[in-house]
């Protein structure tokens, strides 16, 4: 029985035994969404701590709400939280796949404003929750997706209210902790083109007692993504790269860089190709037989026509990874007194990711001495003609299986604590306070990797000599170096050629390495908010509360997988820190229409000593069609565990040398964690107004404008940068860059290491329109967002600044996204029409476009013949029909993204990193998998 009959079946049965139950339906209305709600409408702000109803916060707020999110049916939350424009850039499954040694993959974390997703504060009803990464990522995914009535994203500076991390806004996920009756959904999902199939079921449970004062609310899931291993489209089969132009010289007015075409690699091909000497070019095919390539236009590593389309390797990594995600929560609450409500919370969720990282190349690096006994005779012929000791082999190694990780993750969180609120001052005062724990379990492996070590030893096969150490008969084919020390096991692998090596010997050069890695977070807080005295205006509001946190790591890796191997060369990290926090807020109403929010909040590391945030933000309604509101705040952003203690991960890349002519070579890339680091501090300015007009009853429109700037923010320079810094005379930059040969089998080894540089800042404006009519005999809601990306300003004090608006590359920022969404509903059925969208851009804004007469090409301004990326609108629609029978409800339906079957744009990749193993778009900002259908069945007593 195929998966999604089991989960179908499964649905149904469970149907026909609950169908009979008595109903108990939800008395819960629908959030209303938005910023902005409608005029008649009342929604519960979290920008601060001090709760309020209306929309009377100073600080930018968007709101999701339940009937949004159903009315869309996302596959699941993040995909769609992350549709919000003022989110980019944020770490996904697809776009998280390569990171094996930093251990995100498979992770799905948030990045607010493009400033990085270590300062997007990620909330659980207001608490904070246990990172699934030693950079403390909290993954979305492990939240109870089926409990989920509301997101809140507060797209501004919240340090001073919710504490360290909210430099660019916090995502608040709020549960409907009150849910009463039983509720399931199952669905399945699978692309226009038959694959990538996925599976989702859920059930939540709610029931009161004792009379009404407690409450017990359960609920599981599980989801399946069978994944899309390879990049089966054809837009990824076009050869389109980045290279260095063949027919560039300094100063001949030629672009320094080309995006073509028909390009490929120029020293690798599947069953590998000679690179020197006077057989430069011969091949190695199926079984071995051989060839002679056809070059093209030839700039190494890349060349232009010829037998390009042979020596392609960009669609061996996964479009979609596998994935496999369960999930349980349970909650008990107790209303003990009318003052003192206790509640219990516990969660557990596993998952496993499996995602295809692509080939293993070795660009010209592989030596083979002319005694190889896998060498054709015809090749050994003409080696010996012409007196030929060795020679270059380049290879994408066809006789090795394609590299992998596969990650999994065990995550845990209990929460004990307690609520309630009683008379202070004559009014009602409120109050909460818990602690958490939670722990977070990782096993990151890296499979299918070779040895360097191994794959040296068994590459290097001669026949036997007679009366051999081994006692094997003369002209046995047999590893060099058993013939020496015939203990060490080696077993002859041939490289040349497709199908040329046994299972045994792929079987003894290949391995998993793994690292195993325990994350544990423990947090004590409490918070207290009362309305101490009234004012002419209204009441004065307090909010105070207090936070201590401690965050530790600690890992292992058996020692024969800390060096070695291509990739996975893991290292155990270990370290802790704790914080001690407290914070006031509050809220004056000067005048009728004047409100003045203010906080202040002091933070003690005991990493990096004590700090002061605070945030200043008033709101004006001069009449009540408008609001003006303003927020000036400081906001901090302290090293995690990753910055810190990271022992040093390395990972295998590739990168252009100067001081060796500019060619691709692989190097070791090794990242340590720095105990030095310091927070970074923010400085923000916030303005923005709302207009809801009276005489267009549900319309409200708001215009926010942020500027935000980061003072020693913490980052690295990367391995590019590092060595042509170093070529450049800059000795600091030398320091970093050691020349093998090494453990990692290549002769180049780049050290990263986080430091405060001097400054990022980002500018934008946000936009929000929403307007619900009734129609017929139901409503009409529209509701359009889009942001406008104006700076996005780096300046590590190293480096020229840069500004990365406008580019659609990764790590870029699009100048506009945005997002139109209308949704007709009556009692019958619902249907949502969604258009998202992100404007065209560049590869990089300090690149010089130009085919002819040329400037001067520098390492800050190169010049390329095409700096342009395209860019993309995508249509989603889904259709909900409601069913009701004896009482009970019952939904389906039909969801399908990317309506219109539409191609991500071009990004080539090149011309050295990942390019090798990354499709041809970014995966970050497009959509990949193309049209992709989901239908489903929700139903509730």
């Amino acid at each position: 029985m195929s998966r999604s009959t089991s989960i179908v079946s499964a649905t149904a049965l469970t149907v026909a035994l609950l169908w009979n139950l008595p109903a108990q339906a939800q008395d819960a209305s629908p959030a209303p969404a938005g910023t902005v709600a409608p005029p008649d409408a009342e929604i519960t702000v979290t920008g601060t701590r001090i709760q309020r109803d209306g929309y009377q916060a100073p600080t930018p707020l968007t709101v999701l709400g339940a009937e949004d999110i159903e009315a869309s049916a996302p596959a699941n939350i993040a995909d769609y939280v992350n549709d919000i424009p003022s989110l980019v850039g944020s770490v996904t499954p697809a776009s998280s796949n390569l990171n094996i040694s930093a251990g995100t993959a498979g992770v799905n974390a948030l990045n607010l404003r493009a400033l990085g997703t270590a300062r997007t504060l990620v909330l659980l009803d207001g608490q904070r929750s246990v990172g699934s990464t030693l950079g403390g990522l909290v993954d979305v995914n492990t939240f109870p997706q089926g409990l989920i009535k509301s997101v809140e994203i507060v797209t501004g500076g919240a340090s001073a209210a919710y504490g360290s991390d909210a430099v660019s806004g916090v995502v608040n996920f709020i549960l409907d902790k009150e849910y009463t009756g039983l509720k399931a959904s199952a669905e399945y999902g699978l692309t226009a083109y038959g694959d990538a199939p996925s599976y989702r079921a859920t059930l939540t449970a709610g029931k009161a007692f004792a009379a009404g004062r407690g409450h017990i609310l359960l609920n599981g899931e599980i989801a399946v993504k069978q994944g899309l291993h390879r990049v089966p489209r054809d837009w990824n089969q076009q050869g389109w790269y980045m290279i260095n132009n063949p027919a560039y010289v300094a100063g001949n007015g030629e672009p320094e860089r080309l995006v073509v075409r028909g390009a490929g690699l120029s020293l690798a091909t599947p069953g590998g190709i000679i690179t020197d000497t006077e057989l430069r070019g011969t091949t190695f095919g199926l079984g071995g037989a051989v060839g002679q390539f056809d070059y093209g236009t030839v700039r190494n590593p890349w060349m232009i026509g010829g037998d390009w389309q042979s020596t392609q390797v960009n669609s061996y990594q996964s479009l979609d990874p596998s994935e496999n995600r369960k999930s349980l929560f349970g909650r008990l609450s107790y209303e003990v007194a009318d003052w003192l409500n206790l509640f219990v919370q516990a969660s557990y969720a596993k998952s496993k990711n499996i995602g295809h990282l692509g080939i293993q190349l070795n660009q010209g690096n592989v030596t083979i001495r002319s005694d190889n006994a896998f060498i054709p005779e015809e090749v050994r012929t003409r080696l010996d003609d012409l007196g030929i000791a060795e020679f270059k082999l380049g290879t994408t190694n066809a006789n090795l299986p394609v590299r992998k990780n596969d990650t999994r993750r065990e995550l845990q969180r209990y929460v004990v604590g307690a609520n309630g609120s009683f008379d202070l001052f004559g009014s009602e005062a409120r109050w909460d306070a818990y602690y958490q724990k939670g722990i977070s379990r990782t096993r990151e492996m890296a499979r299918d990797i070779s040895n360097n070590a191994r794959l040296a030893l068994a590459q290097d096969a001669v026949f036997a000599p007679a009366g051999n150490a081994l006692g094997v008969p003369e002209g046995t084919i047999v590893c060099r170096s058993s013939l020496t020390d015939t203990d060490n096991g080696c077993i002859p692998f041939n490289r040349l050629g497709i199908g040329t090596a046994s299972q045994e010997a792929r079987d003894w050069v290949l391995g998993n390495p793994f690292r195993n890695q325990k994350f544990q977070q423990d947090v004590f807080a409490a918070n207290l908010s009362f309305d101490p005295f009234d004012l002419p205006a209204g009441p004065v509001s307090v909010a105070i509360g207090g936070e201590h946190r401690r965050e530790k790591v600690s890992g292992e890796v058996l020692p024969e997988y800390q060096s070695g191997w291509f990739v996975g060369n893991f290292l155990p990290s270990f370290g802790s820190y704790h914080v001690t926090e407290a914070y006031l807020e509050l809220l004056v109403p000067v005048i009728e229409g004047l409100d003045l929010n203010g906080a202040v909040r002091g933070t003690d590391y005991s990493t990096s000593g004590y700090v002061t945030t605070w945030k200043a933000g008033l709101t004006f309604e001069p009449i009540p069609d408008i609001r003006i509101r303003a927020t000036r705040s400081r906001d901090i952003r302290a090293p995690n565990l990753g910055e810190l203690f990271t022992a040093g991960s390395t990972r295998i890349n590739v990168l252009i040398d100067p001081t060796q002519n500019n060619a691709s070579v692989q190097f070791a890339g090794t990242t340590r964690g720095n105990p030095a680091l310091k927070p970074e501090t923010a400085d923000q300015w916030g303005v923005g107004v709302v207009l809801q007009p009276q005489f267009l009853r549900g319309f409200a429109l708001s215009v926010d404008y942020y500027d935000i700037k980061i003072k020693g923010a913490i980052g690295s320079v990367d391995a590019q940068t590092i060595v042509d810094r170093c070529a450049e005379g800059v000795q600091e930059f030398c320091s970093a860059v050691v020349r093998g040969p090494n453990d990692f089998g290549n002769n180049l080894q780049v050290f990263e290491s986080p430091f405060n540089f001097a400054v990022q800042r980002a500018k934008g404006i946000d936009f929000e329109s929403s307007y619900r009519v009734p129609v017929a005999s139901g409503n009409l809601t529209l509701r359009a967002m889009a942001t406008r990306y104006i700076k996005n300003y780096f300046d590590n004090g190293i480096e020229v600044p840069t500004d990365t608006v406008g580019q659609n590359a990764p790590g870029g920022t699009p100048k506009w996204l945005y997002r139109v969404q209308g949704t007709y509903s009556n009692d019958d059925f619902t249907f949502n029409l969604t258009g998202r969208g992100v404007s065209s851009g560049v590869y990089d804004t300090s690149f010089i476009e130009c085919t002819a007469s040329c400037p001067v090409s520098t390492v800050t301004n190169r010049t390329i013949n095409d700096n342009r990326i395209a860019g993309a609108f995508y249509l989603d629609a889904s259709l909900t029909f409601n069913i009701e029978a004896g009482g009970r409800e019952m939904q389906f339906y039909l969801a399908a993204n990317n309506l219109l079957d539409k191609n991500p744009p071009v990004v080539a990749p090149g011309p050295a990193g990942s390019a090798y193993a990354t499709p041809a778009t970014n995966q970050s900002l497009y959509d990949l998998l193309g049209r992709t259908f989901r239908v489903g069945v929700r139903f509730e007593m």
